[in-house]
């Protein structure tokens, strides 16, 4: 008798679990990471690269190319001012090259921020996040749980369509428990990965606000919606200037997560028509932090006056992160470019030995992986258990990428832009494709069709960026193609990219160290046709199939054996010229802010761990240096 009361006992109690709760492990945590290895405990005061006394105060100045027209950068259309994201905020912190809070220090880890802790099942079914009910809106309006909810579900209606398609398959629900409690519930049968991460990474805007004022996601405008961040809009002059102050009532700013973090009192940003000008107007304090880019610039133009008396200092420092795969981009709708050995040929007209030693001063490196420099770069042929996944893949995978070496950018002559080599070897491609030379030395195929290549570039980019395209498109003409490259205004620009009105176009991909979804969205066949995240529009079913296997992996070991056959299968693709990377930042700004002695690996945090020295600025408007 006493067995069947305990046993009817435990049937009431199993009945009055929630369904949801099942009966896996329960883990809570105050951060999330997809193997459970947090470096910092629960009880942390802040990061360890930030200066916990750096002092609030001042402002930082940087300049923005071209023009802007909304301050909603969630919409498809029009120009979005530079780091209008920056004043929303998400349940837990994300990477800091995406403007978030996650560390810098550590890799594919996440600390709460407006949640101050989420507890979700061993199998990752669900996760409930638990909100601090302290967070509010820069309007003093509380920041609840309807509010998440809200954001999700107004992302998936009115967000990038590639988004809401990947979304929708992964998560079913989302539910506000109470005012500050969130629960999500995730489909069965997919990958457990970017789940977690992915809601909790979502920016939350205020629900009040959208229904009061009507205003949509997907649409540009200059009246922005409030956010929760430590920094809201204070003033714009639409083309020209954006300013951005510190909220002084902001409600994390002494949360661990903010601790040293978010110290200057103003972020302005002035926008120049193109990088010349921008140039000129630092070299005359009109704005004081520039991120250098321009290795010709770098090379020869830092000899001014105010360089020479040390108003203006110049650092190089160092970035951790694998280069991001920018380069040349094929559009692979262009019916030109379905053919591998056109690519390959084209590609040969990219001399990247003549361009580092005559455009760029040898400041750059050759990049060849689209992880550049990690253990996740493919070398060689495969082997060991990279090997043992691409035979496992069957068919998918061509036979010489079993026994070649991965696929790296070839050689080129650096004494002559004109490679003999690599163009008759071009040449020979073009034959063998279908497009032989004709009487008139252009090329066309078997319908008389002529092999035409247009190559748009922004009119507000850099003089050696003009110049690397103006003598790449040089060679394509020698080799038989009608090429052409045509400066564009940058709202312009901004459109044929969005629209892939291009054939080639000079863009970039994001890098990689771990997993997720987002791969997909980026290299993935199912959103080619539209995904603003793949400029090439790269469908290939081998590529989706090793990005389900890093999904799949069980551990970390597993996870890395998949990326490093990714990246494998995304060089031998060939739907990017690779070009150059610089595995240092180049800065140059008035010598008025200062940053912690030892960097973090992941970011160089210019806006999220710099502070401004008020002593040092008076000196310089002493000198008068500054205004």
């Amino acid at each position: 008798m006493a067995w069947m009361l305990a046993l009817m006992a435990l049937g009431a109690m199993l009945l009055a679990m929630p369904a949801w709760a099942g009966a896996q492990k329960i883990i809570k945590s105050h951060g999330y990471s997809y193997f459970g290895n947090l470096k910092y405990p629960a009880d942390y005061k802040h990061f360890d690269y930030v200066n916990p006394d750096a002092p609030k105060g001042g402002e930082i100045a940087l300049w923005a190319p071209g023009t802007f027209d909304s301050m909603n950068p969630y919409s498809r259309k029009g120009r979005a001012g530079r780091y209008s994201w920056m004043v929303y905020e998400s349940l837990l912190g994300e990477e800091p090259s995406s403007g978030g809070s996650a560390p810098a220090d550590v890799n594919d880890e996440a600390y709460g921020l407006l949640a101050e802790s989420l507890e979700y099942d061993e199998g990752k079914t669900w996760v409930i996040f638990h909100m601090r009910p302290e967070a509010k809106f820069s309007d003093g309006s509380p920041l609840t749980a309807h509010d998440v909810v809200f954001s999700h579900n107004l992302l998936l209606e009115q967000g990038l369509p590639s988004y809401a398609q990947a979304v929708k398959k992964r998560v079913l629900s989302a539910e506000a428990l109470d005012d500050h409690t969130v629960r999500f519930t995730f489909a069965t049968g997919i990958s457990r990965r970017s789940l977690i991460d992915q809601v909790g990474g979502v920016p939350v805007w205020p629900k009040a606000w959208f229904e009061k004022t009507g205003a949509r996601l997907d649409e540009p405008r200059m009246d922005a919606a409030p956010g929760s961040g430590p920094y809201m809009l204070d003033s714009y002059e639409v083309n020209r200037r954006i300013v951005y102050k510190r909220n002084p009532d902001y409600w994390g700013k002494d949360l661990p997560i903010n601790v040293g973090r978010h110290n200057f009192d103003r972020i302005r940003i002035e926008y120049f028509g193109d990088d010349s000008a921008a140039f000129e107007a630092f070299k005359a304090g009109e704005y004081t932090f520039r991120a250098e880019g321009n290795s010709k610039q770098w090379a020869t133009g830092y000899d001014f006056p105010a360089v020479k008396k040390e108003w203006v200092k110049l650092e190089t420092l160092p970035d951790g992160t694998p280069p991001d795969p920018t380069g040349i981009i094929f559009n692979l709708g262009r019916e030109v470019f379905k053919d591998k050995r056109v690519r390959e040929a084209v590609s040969l007209a990219f001399n990247f030995e003549w361009t580092n030693q005559s455009l760029q001063y040898g400041l750059f490196k050759q990049r060849h992986s689209f992880v550049q420099g990690s253990h996740l770069e493919a070398k060689g042929p495969p082997e060991g258990a990279e090997l043992e996944l691409l035979k496992s893949l069957g068919d998918l995978v061509p036979a010489d990428m079993l026994t070649e070496p991965a696929v790296t950018a070839h050689e080129s002559n650096a004494d002559r832009l004109s490679d003999r080599r690599n163009l008759r070897k071009a040449m020979k491609l073009l034959d063998e494709a279908g497009w032989p030379v004709g009487s008139d030395g252009m090329r066309r195929n078997a319908q008389g069709q002529l092999m035409t290549i247009e190559f748009p570039i922004a009119s507000s980019g850099s003089a050696t960026m003009e110049a690397v395209v103006e003598t790449f498109t040089q060679n394509l003409r020698a080799m038989g193609i009608d090429a052409k490259f045509e400066k564009v205004d940058p709202s312009q620009y901004t459109l044929r990219e969005r629209d892939r009105d291009y054939d080639l176009v000079f863009d970039g991909y994001r890098t990689f160290l771990d997993t997720g979804t987002g791969l997909h969205q980026m290299y993935g066949s199912t959103e080619a046709a539209f995904s603003l995240f793949n400029p090439a529009g790269l469908a290939s079913p081998l590529v989706d199939k090793i990005i389900d296997a890093s999904l799949d992996s069980t551990t970390a070991e597993e996870r890395d054996v998949a990326l490093m056959a990714l990246d494998r299968a995304l060089r031998y693709e060939r739907f990017m010229v690779p070009v150059w990377y610089n595995d240092s930042s180049w800065a140059a700004y008035w010598d008025m802010f200062e940053h912690p002695a030892e960097m973090p690996k992941y970011s160089m945090g210019l806006l999220d761990f710099w502070w401004y020295n008020a002593d040092k600025a008076a000196a310089l408007k002493a000198a008068g240096a500054l205004r």
